[in-house]
């Protein structure tokens, strides 16, 4: 079965990507059930792009039009006014700067109460590691979206390790290149595709550092 929404997202038709996200609110769908759809389209636009069918101009339209997407979910994602006491440091490996996934997830936790320093886009790995030593987090997420920035995250890792930080930290790796062989590559300890994969992860880092975790 078709997904309309994907495909809505994936041709850039913002008034249909907006009138379904609507639409899928009123028949029960969750946010993230709506966002994983979105995501989707996303990553359709990306490839099209690489095929050359799409034009940059296009990638900053579906980046837009998710945008809208989110502000339109925002009042129906729970918010929780409580911060609780664990730091997570989140950034986009240096020479790439897709934030997309990275955002969401940022704010999916950001919205259960957790402390989330992003660092941004075209981060380096002396920059990650120094955000892990200043806020004592127990969670580093590094997006990735560019094959050949992956060494620079292993360099993150090595870095860790020099600091004496790799132990008091897990590495989480998310992006569309990323599978078991780029994980083990890096010496990352988790890595995700997509941004229901990425929370769960996030999640079950979470619950064994925090009991009363909330449900994402």
């Amino acid at each position: 079965m078709k997904d309309e929404l994907q495909i809505a997202m994936a041709d850039l038709d913002e008034e249909k990507t907006l009138m379904l996200v609507e639409e899928r609110i009123r028949g029960g769908h969750t946010p993230l059930q709506i966002i994983e759809s979105c995501r989707r389209g996303v990553e359709i636009v990306g490839e099209k792009y690489s095929d050359s069918h799409y034009y940059l101009s296009d990638l900053i339209m579906s980046e837009e039009i998710l945008k809208g997407v989110m502000r339109v979910l925002e009042p129906y994602i729970p918010m929780n006014g409580s911060e609780k006491g664990i730091s997570i440091v989140m950034g986009t490996i240096e020479g790439d700067i897709h934030d997309l996934g990275k955002n969401i997830v940022i704010y999916l936790l950001r919205s259960s109460g957790y402390k989330v320093h992003d660092l941004g886009v075209d981060v380096t790995p002396e920059r990650f590691v120094q955000a892990v030593n200043e806020t004592k987090a127990s969670i580093l997420g590094i997006s990735v979206l560019i094959s050949f920035c992956v060494g620079s995250i292993k360099r993150v890792v090595e870095l860790l390790a020099e600091a004496g930080l790799r132990d008091k930290v897990k590495v989480v790796v998310g992006g569309y290149p990323v599978n078991q062989d780029v994980k083990e590559f890096t010496g990352a300890d988790f890595y995700a595709n997509d941004v229901t994969e990425a929370l769960k992860i996030y999640r079950d880092i979470l619950e064994i550092n925090d009991s009363s975790v909330s449900e994402l």
